[in-house]
């Protein structure tokens, strides 16, 4: 009996830990040749948050390493990751085929991006891998020219780097595109010693009616971006309704969907027949590989659950800035204990700088510059639930001066943003609290009745993306 008891409280415990939204199962670096399947592959991996990608790199393949950088660039911009860094492996031009598709695909505004100032490859991992402990996935979505790059000239590639995993046509990897854009670095790469996985297509045609009615639906970023994949630039050619790169994706986060074969150092891993490709698809796209929270599985979305005032605004302001965003709103205020503006405020910026960054919660150190009289200091309330920086865990710290600022800085690794309230935001909630004070004054219930309203407003209005001025300090 006791043995079944130490059983189940450590299954348990396992059960918990692995929900930890923090500590992603999965650290990766990759590299894309800018192929639609790689970009496709790219947002699974950003979509889930038990995967952590930390930069990405481009080399020669479906688009040269500069056109792929500003598919990359552009794409990452267009989902708020801006602090997403993005290398360039410029000596695998020469593989590059420039095809007419993955050219004419169009992610976010490719407006003054500029490749020529993007970091080497080289410098980029070896610049990832000195800023994080964990051990790392190294994720080649084309040909192996950047791992084998990184192999033979960072020192830590060979020492942190679990696995490479690799894209290719199996049972014979060393066949196939991906495999022919670089043969010699993948001979070079395979005979290392360094593990690779290699993970093969899906069979036939992946993306039916089906899925696609699922991924136009999906009211994820993600999702929406990779609907409109199969828009007109791509047509009808076969490729675009198969799946390739993107079940590497899969194979990280769902191994169990695969079968395995091969010595230890070069497994090949193929898609199971009749394994449920696409529920999984969805699950990761729309961000369902871990549960985000530790008590209630999930915030409730339904607007009866919800005090009266509130319930009309419930579904516009989900739709408007996720469920993130709406669940660290609710939990933020609870914590403030009445729905304040600033509080809101606080939630709404340290969302922004968690996707600047592309993190969790939890991963970062903020300095508040709010100081500690209100109304002003309530952002920090905001800013602790929805970055999970808080004085239990040693991540954050408030600045108290003369002269308070609605703003905060957010180190991560070696870059450090500050964010800021707009002034003309900021004059104009102010002046409206100002108004409240003078008129009714504190004490009054009216005045909080009025704070309230005008928090729901400012929760629906704003948008994270529109009301703050980034900084990068670095």
């Amino acid at each position: 009996m006791k043995r079944f008891l130490l059983f189940a409280l450590l299954t348990l415990a396992g059960g918990v830990l692995a929900a930890h939204p923090w500590k992603p199962t999965h650290y990766v670096i990759i590299d894309t040749d800018g192929g639609i399947d790689d970009m496709r592959a790219i947002s699974l991996l950003l979509a889930s948050p038990d995967v952590r990608v930390m930069g990405i790199t481009t080399s020669g393949g479906a688009l040269s390493p500069e056109k792929a950088w500003i598919k990359v660039r552009s794409m990452l911009n267009a989902f708020h990751h801006e602090g997403l860094p993005v290398g360039i492996n410029r000596g695998s031009a020469s593989a590059a085929r420039n095809l007419p598709v993955p050219q004419s695909m169009v992610y976010g505004s490719e407006e003054g991006l500029n490749p020529s100032r993007a970091e080497s490859h080289t410098e980029l991992i070896a610049r990832l891998l000195a800023h994080e402990p964990a051990s790392i996935s190294f994720i080649a979505l084309g040909s192996l020219s950047t791992a084998l790059a990184a192999w033979n000239t960072v020192p830590a590639f060979r020492s942190q780097v679990k696995q490479v995993v690799w894209s290719s046509r199996i049972p014979d990897p060393l066949s196939g595109f991906n495999y022919e854009l670089d043969t010699r670095a993948a001979g070079n790469l395979m005979a290392s010693g360094v593990p690779v996985r290699v993970i093969g297509p899906a069979a036939g045609q992946f993306y039916d009616d089906s899925l696609l009615g699922k991924l136009q639906s999906c009211p994820t970023r993600y999702g929406r971006m990779t609907a409109s994949t199969f828009g007109s630039a791509t047509g009808s050619h076969e490729f675009t309704f198969r799946a390739t790169d993107e079940m590497l994706a899969l194979w990280l986060q769902f191994p169990q969907l695969f079968v395995t074969e091969g010595p230890e150092n070069r497994t090949l891993h193929a898609p199971v027949a009749g394994a449920p490709m696409a529920d999984h698809y969805m699950k990761m796209i729309r961000g369902e590989t871990v549960d985000r929270n530790q008590v209630v599985r999930v915030m409730p979305a339904d607007p009866a659950f919800y005090f009266e005032d509130i319930q009309p605004f419930v579904t516009e302001i989900i739709d408007r800035h996720g469920i993130d965003e709406w669940t660290s709103g609710v939990l933020g205020n609870e914590l403030h204990r009445h729905l304040g503006v600033y509080a809101i405020i606080g939630v709404k910026m340290g969302i922004r700088a968690r996707e600047y960054f592309n993190t969790g919660v939890d991963e970062f150190f903020t300095t508040a510059y709010a100081g500690t009289r209100q109304p002003l200091s309530c952002m920090i309330d905001g800013l602790m639930v929805s970055t999970g920086s808080t004085p239990g865990h040693a991540l954050l710290e408030v600045i108290d001066s003369d002269t308070p600022s609605p703003s905060a800085t957010f180190r991560y690794k070696d870059v450090t943003i500050k964010l800021t309230l707009k002034p003309g935001v900021a004059a104009k909630i102010a002046s409206e609290l100002k108004e409240y004070n003078f008129v009714y004054g504190l004490d009054s219930n009216i005045y909080w009745e009025l704070v309230r309203k005008s928090a729901i407003r400012y929760w629906r209005d704003f948008s994270r993306h529109e009301i703050f001025i980034i900084e990068e300090l670095r």
